[in-house]
């Protein structure tokens, strides 16, 4: 028994690097997928970017649309039509004999 425990520490010693090695390159191997920077959260943070991108767009969609209504108000390209609309919305007056049709706000 005594030989036995000697032959292991005898061959142990070169065993300690190789051991130490592997559960090193374990370790960064599976920080290097799931870690805070690892290749899961890089993969997350793609399409993170890819939602914020098409919500950047339908946003930028309403400014534009706002925009336009806004520059269509301006004295120098004013649309009587809109300037109407928007002051009996804004007064809520009608002449006598019309008929109004309300459209539903739009969910979003």
């Amino acid at each position: 028994m005594d030989t036995l425990i000697r032959e292991f520490k005898k061959r142990g010693r070169y065993l300690i690097a190789p051991l130490l090695g592997s559960l090193a390159l374990v370790y960064l191997g599976y920080y290097g997928i799931q870690g805070d920077g690892g290749l899961l959260a890089w993969i997350q943070r793609g399409q993170d970017v890819a939602e914020a991108k098409q919500h950047l767009q339908v946003e930028q969609a309403k400014r534009d649309a706002l925009a336009h209504r806004v520059a269509l108000l301006r004295p120098d390209s004013l649309d009587l039509d809109l300037l109407d609309e928007r002051a009996r919305a804004v007064l809520n007056l009608v002449k006598p004999g019309e008929m109004i049709l309300l459209e539903r706000p739009a969910d979003g």
